[in-house]
């Protein structure tokens, strides 16, 4: 047999890498053989010992890329920290010690330890007294262990920087810079960021030693073979929708994707009080629940799983055929991502996105970028539930007329028929209303809630809330308002202002640190002399709301509460706290006693001011919008 004229590019294999044979095997037994692009070009030069620079998106395999040259040169013997990973968020810190120890498992004696805001001290402490080779964790609870003396970098050999730009977007830079002042200068330095701006490049020109610099190019195509559609509806009528599609969508098993962790409890709750087999995953959920939701999933125990994004991150059951963005994400990688969960090895699936009126901009930025524009789909009626019940209903009539047992129930409905002088058709009717039970066959339309759907072409005022809701711990929705993932925000105070020279980033970086937040669930922020005010989710949990009220920032305790006067003044630009003029630097403002027949003012109903304000500073100077509203 002759050899074809061409030669055949060889897939590239992990075993072609350099790898541990420990580490080889721990990926053979989860089932990795081939390597993303990331990783095969990030690998090596990690094993030679480079630095290394890497332009990823989330979800192409970096922390692979990084863990696995790091176990594969790991001292098991050395008891302190060998190597040090830091993320933004805690959720992404457990998914990368998740990882560590999956990777790790043909390793013996590998301690892999999480140091994130909102854990006990304790818990931290005595792993790293016991010894830990790996500490995955936030700069904010890293700099307090440094401070306090209880975390030794002295003979760290590797660290690793995961999505450095949402890092410093969320105020950690000063941190990171500190953390990477107070390691060895002989240590290996990984960097991933989604996006390199200038502050990242000074920061590798300053903290890495030549860095080989690897870019994988962003693919945001969506598969061929997934139907893509959308339905305009408002927030408050999302969940009657949802059960409408549930009742004609002939599908397998589903995944809901919504944006926070509370909302999967929310939605699972109330699917389930409707009779439909739902679970919610998030990463709050223990590893072992986890394991068993995913199973009962995959077994057809359980069809439908409301998840965030971070928790379905690697989830791969051939039994999805439908994904449901029930909240639409807020970037083009986000919803690759989700909708990938369905239509695996080939196979045909199907995706849902409800979009509110006020996401009209999140759907074409999102079909612009994937350049897939989906279909608008209307909302089930009444006739289409009856008639889809009444073909399922058909089709386990000529189910059972097929099987072996019906011969046997002939006889039985026939001495019935003979005993009591009924027509067969009454006797079949009388079965289905048995079989039926107290649940109606065909829907009336008083039977069905009242859902408003909205023009593809017109604004719904009525996706706007209920204007006098509070969220939770009574914080009063004003307005309300929504940042621009579409989350309704709620006004906080805290005792920290200009005085104590805080800034929008420091906040910004403690809060999402110790409550676990992310950089989107931020509103406006507003700093004023004595303390300032925060735009955060009105819904946020009991428990991240006393995780936030022991946060400290420049030492002092913030005594986080619902703020109870008129909240932030809309007089200004709607800027979000990211952006970039600074609230505390806009220079002097006019004090009130220099205007005629004003006098003093009082400070939202406190003790009144002198009107002498010359020279009080404003966080809302006179500075003119640049942009028009």
């Amino acid at each position: 047999m002759t050899e074809p004229a061409e030669a055949v590019a060889e897939t590239v294999k992990f075993a072609d890498l350099g790898l541990d044979e420990r580490v080889l095997k721990a990926l053979k037994d989860v089932g990795y053989e081939t390597p993303s692009a990331i990783q095969e070009q990030t690998i090596p030069p990690l094993l030679e010992g480079r630095d290394v620079m890497g332009l990823a998106q989330t979800g192409t395999g970096k922390t692979a890329a990084f863990a696995l040259p790091i176990l594969s040169q790991l001292d098991v013997s050395q008891k302190t920290p060998q190597a040090l990973v830091l993320a933004p968020t805690r959720e992404l810190a457990l998914q990368v010690c998740e990882a560590f120890e999956k990777y790790a498992s043909g390793i013996k004696g590998v301690h892999v330890l999480p140091v994130y805001g909102g854990q006990g001290y304790g818990v931290q402490l005595s792993a790293l007294r016991r010894g830990v080779h790996i500490v995955v964790g936030t700069p904010g609870r890293i700099m307090d262990h440094l401070e306090k003396g209880t975390l030794d970098l002295s003979e760290l050999r590797f660290l690793v920087l995961d999505e450095a730009d949402e890092m410093l977007n969320m105020g950690f830079a000063e941190d990171v810079e500190t953390i990477l002042k107070d390691t060895p200068s002989d240590k290996q330095v990984a960097l991933f960021s989604a996006t390199m701006p200038s502050s990242i490049r000074r920061m590798s020109k300053q903290y890495m030693n030549d860095p080989i610099e690897i870019q994988v190019k962003n693919k945001t195509a969506t598969a061929t073979n997934i139907t893509q559609r959308y339905l305009m509806v408002s927030f408050p009528q999302k969940v009657d929708a949802l059960t409408r599609i549930f009742e004609v969508e002939n599908f397998e098993a589903m995944i809901v994707f919504v944006r926070t962790k509370q909302a999967t409890e929310e939605v699972a709750e109330k699917l389930r009080a409707r009779g439909f087999s739902a679970a919610a995953i998030n990463g709050d959920v223990a590893q072992a629940q986890r394991e068993r939701t995913v199973n009962q999933l995959k077994s057809g125990k359980l069809d439908i799983l409301v998840a965030t994004d971070v928790a379905a991150r690697g989830l791969d059951v051939d039994r999805i055929t439908h994904v449901v963005n029930f909240d639409i994400p807020t970037d083009p990688e986000s919803y690759v991502h989700r909708i990938g969960r369905t239509g695996r090895a080939g196979r045909k699936g199907d995706s849902i996105s409800f979009v509110t009126p006020r996401e009209r901009g999140l759907l074409r930025m999102i079909e612009k970028h994937t350049k897939s524009p989906m279909a608008l789909m209307d909302l089930p009626s009444v006739d289409d539930i009856n008639a889809t019940r009444l073909a399922r209903f058909d089709e386990a009539i000529t189910e059972a007329l097929q099987g072996e047992k019906i011969a046997e129930y002939r006889d039985v409905i026939a001495h019935y028929v003979k005993n009591n002088d009924v027509p067969e058709a009454d006797v079949a009717a009388a079965l289905a209303v048995v079989l039926q039970g107290e649940t109606p066959l065909l829907l009336n339309e008083r039977d069905m809630p009242k859902v408003n759907t909205v023009s593809a072409d017109r604004p719904d005022r009525g996706d706007r809330p209920d204007r006098g809701a509070r969220g939770e711990f009574g914080a009063k929705d004003r307005g309300p308002r929504e940042n621009r993932s579409g989350v309704q925000l709620a006004t906080y105070r805290i005792n920290v202002g200009k005085r104590h020279k805080v800034e929008p980033r420091q906040i910004v970086g403690a809060l999402a640190n110790e409550g676990g937040l992310r950089r989107s669930d931020f509103g406006k922020i507003q700093i004023r002399p004595d303390f300032s005010l925060v735009e955060l989710p009105a819904d946020i949990s009991q428990e991240t709301y006393r995780l936030l009220e022991q946060t400290r920032i420049s030492g002092k305790l913030i005594e986080l509460a619902p703020d109870k006067g008129p909240g932030i003044r809309s007089s200004a630009p709607n800027r979000g706290y990211g952006d970039k003029s600074s609230y505390g630097d806009r220079g002097p403002r006019k004090s009130y006693g220099d205007r005629d027949d004003r006098g003093p003012r009082k400070d939202w109903g406190d003790k009144p001011r002198s009107s002498d304000r010359s020279g009080a500073e404003s966080a809302w100077a006179e500075k003119k919008p640049r942009h028009k509203n």
